[in-house]
């Protein structure tokens, strides 16, 4: 099993940064793809990034390319997302997930066995 706990969530204003850090505890973080997702109030739960267990390889949905990163420590068991040049679109709480060692779909969130309590994003404008 893979417990995960995010932090790093918080209220900032529009065009700041925060980094969220996703810890998990179980052996296999470190051979897992993971990711992270959002939800705002009354919208379905979306993909924001995801990393490859040897972070060989990223994805990242449209909104957010070249404005957020993903990397991953696995020496830590910690996965992190930067967000810079935060929108008030980008308001939502943020969950980390852990991929099915099997799947090879990384943005669909069917596809993740294990998910963190959520952190609250809030951008203001």
């Amino acid at each position: 099993q893979v417990q995960l706990v995010e932090s790093g969530g918080g209220l900032v204003q529009a065009g700041a940064s925060l980094r969220l850090s996703c810890a998990a505890s179980g052996r296999t973080f470190s051979s897992r793809g993971m990711g992270w997702f959002r939800q705002a109030p009354g919208k379905e739960r979306e993909f924001v990034a995801a990393i490859s267990w040897r972070s060989t390889s990223t994805y990242y949905a449209d909104s957010v390319k070249g404005r957020f990163t993903i990397s991953r420590d696995n020496a830590k068991n910690t996965l992190y997302l930067q967000m810079n040049s935060l929108k008030a679109e980008d308001t939502a709480v943020y969950y980390c997930a852990a991929l099915n060692p099997y799947s090879g779909n990384y943005y669909s969130p069917g596809e993740y066995d294990y998910w963190g309590q959520g952190t609250q994003v809030t951008v203001s404008s």
